[in-house]
């Protein structure tokens, strides 16, 4: 089990190009808090994960400054969708990190190596383990292989809320306003996590997943564009 765990990683490290000085890191960062049904006495990748995260929005307000004259509002919105977890499992699907995640066989079963939350939280312990093994500029060159071209692709859309622009767009097409529905809640009380879906008449529906219903929606909203421009 061990070395196939091991291959895994190497595999991972060839896709990425970087080559782990501890590797023990980057297997703390693929195993997810279900490994082992929960119970297993290895650390999950959830400290990793706070580390990362913090990491990665200080390199793409770094790239975001240096790559735009936009206000301080417009920044954070950016910011905001080049940081979401729906970006990290996009980037995690480039890097076939679904293969390389330890994670239960009843959460195997489900489809958790194509989890947006599972992929988005490894994504993030990677940078973190990146950064604590090669240092910042190891995670810097993680994130200009494979994060620059989101960032351009992000910085070209309009700066507008989502949801704002959503409902230019339907009004614009005689559809009728978007319609918001809560269709899931899970997670514990204090880390819930809202699944959204909206409608608009003529243009179908999309999903989307945050923290709260707000962030949810706005990214139902944004799915929805994607699909329909």
């Amino acid at each position: 089990m061990d070395a196939q765990r091991y291959r895994r990683v190497e595999k991972l490290e060839e896709r990425i190009g970087y080559r782990f000085e501890d590797r023990a890191l980057a297997m703390r960062a693929m195993r997810h808090s279900s490994y082992g049904d929960g119970q297993g006495s290895e650390p999950n990748n959830e400290r990793l994960e706070f580390l990362g995260d913090r990491v990665l929005g200080l390199m793409t307000a770094h790239a975001l400054f240096d790559h735009s004259g936009e206000a301080e509002g417009t920044l954070a919105r950016r910011l905001n969708a080049l940081v979401r977890k729906e970006m990290c499992a996009k980037v995690a699907r480039k890097i076939g990190l679904g293969q390389a995640v330890m994670i239960s066989p009843s959460e195997d079963k489900h489809g958790g190596r194509d989890k947006t939350s599972i992929l988005g939280d490894a994504c993030e312990a990677l940078i973190a383990a990146l950064y604590l093994d090669g240092g910042l500029a190891a995670a810097q060159a993680f994130y200009d292989r494979f994060w620059m071209s989101e960032l351009d692709d992000v910085s070209s859309r309009s700066a507008k809320d989502p949801k704002t622009l959503l409902q230019e767009l339907a009004m614009s097409r005689a559809c009728g306003l978007p319609d918001y529905t809560v269709v899931e809640r899970s997670g514990p009380d204090h880390d819930p996590v809202f699944s959204v879906e909206v409608a608009v008449t003529g243009a179908g529906s999309a999903r989307g997943e945050g923290k709260n219903k707000r962030e949810a929606e706005r990214l139902a909203a944004q799915a929805l564009i994607d699909i329909w421009q």
